[in-house]
């Protein structure tokens, strides 16, 4: 029997609520392959209850300078403000340390060539959090479609309809395209679209709109998109913060059978059903069911992933052309809404506007009229 990999040390970088709901439960779900050390946070107060929270000797820092100096991880989870990822990626890379942020990784294709460029440098692997990809359901769903299985993909749609109040914009970096980089197309659908890019592979062509319908904020609060995939299927996307009724939905219309995912932030074996073309015998559509083995998605089942990945010193899943692949669509769906014109895959390189930011040039809307 081989030896096992020693435990990964972990820096925590941002302690507040998806750190400590969702980070802190997937390290203890791996506590026998990694452990965290040090944790960062320029509010002391929060520094201190995190550091209680997570028991044993967790060091803690109110400076990522300091900890990466002192503590020099094997890896950095990141839950920090999105404006904050891109020079946090960078600077554990340097350190060489490997990476698991939050989405965006990062606000721009530009900021992504940045981090390319560290990774290379570095030697060492920076990955998004899309939890959604690393269930048992999603992977089997992927693995029916690649197959060839459920017949070639023709129809989908993709929704993430949900609701934010005003409370919610409350909070100053959010609802601003230089600390967020958009509304709901990059903070809320893009887990759900980017499921959608896992399942179909790549798109071709986009054509959008985007809107702010009721919050006063700098970004849209909704956005629509039809998309034209590779493989010749077409798709719906749906994201907004405007809708009481709350749910994550992707359906994928193949020509033997439709798969559907109902879910809101998270999904289980059950949430997948499957329902057969009139010509598919039973007994086939029967074997579609996903495996008994339920592995809900999560940021556990994530860190799996990319502790195996460092076990094997290979690319995790999720970094790399995975994470470019998915902001370059949010580029393209912005760029679509705000021209008015189709764009295709490959389209926006250094010096186009969207390269650079996620609006372009597109001004912002005026602020409402307070009542």
């Amino acid at each position: 029997m081989p030896p096992r990999p020693h435990r990964r040390s972990v820096a925590v970088v941002g302690t507040g609520g998806i750190v400590s709901s969702s980070h802190l439960p997937a390290l203890r779900a791996h506590a026998d392959r990694a452990e965290l050390v040090a944790a960062v946070d320029v509010d002391r107060g929060r520094l201190e209850a995190f550091r209680e929270r997570a028991g044993g000797e967790v060091a803690g820092y109110t400076s990522m300078a300091e900890m990466l100096e002192a503590v020099r991880p094997d890896l950095v989870l990141i839950g920090t403000p999105p404006s904050l990822h891109r020079e946090q990626t960078i600077a554990a890379l340097k350190t060489g340390a490997w990476v698991l942020c939050e989405k965006p990784l990062c606000l721009s294709l530009a900021e992504y060539d940045e981090i390319a460029a560290a990774e290379e440098s570095s030697g060492a692997y920076a990955s998004v959090v899309f939890q959604h990809r690393y269930g048992s359901g999603a992977v089997h769903a992927r693995e029916l479609i690649a197959d060839g299985e459920l017949g070639a993909p023709l129809v989908a749609h993709c929704q993430t309809t949900w609701h934010r109040d005003a409370a919610y914009y409350a909070v100053p970096w959010r609802g601003r395209w230089a600390s967020e980089g958009g509304g709901p197309t990059m903070g809320h659908g893009i887990h759900q679209y980017d499921l959608l890019l896992h399942l179909l592979g790549p798109w071709a062509e986009v054509r959008a709109m985007a809107a702010r319908l009721v919050h006063d904020t700098e970004s849209e609060d909704v956005s629509t998109a039809l998309v034209r995939f590779r493989n010749g299927a077409l798709a719906t996307v749906v994201n907004s913060v405007l809708s009481p009724d709350e749910v994550s939905r992707i359906r994928v219309d193949c020509a033997d059978g439709t798969i559907e995912l109902t879910h809101l932030y998270g999904h289980r074996n059950d949430d997948w059903v499957y329902t057969p073309a009139p010509h598919v015998a039973p007994e086939r559509a029967t074997a579609w069911r996903t495996p008994a083995a339920d592995v809900p998605s999560s940021h556990a089942a994530q860190l799996g992933a990319l502790l195996d990945a460092h076990d094997n010193d290979v690319r995790p899943p999720g970094s790399g052309p995975d994470a470019r692949a998915t902001l370059e669509f949010a580029a393209a769906l912005y760029k679509a809404a705000f021209t008015g014109l189709p764009v295709h895959a490959g389209e926006i390189a250094p010096g186009d506007p969207f390269h650079q930011a996620m609006h372009g040039d597109h001004p912002h809307w005026a602020p409402k009229e307070r009542a």
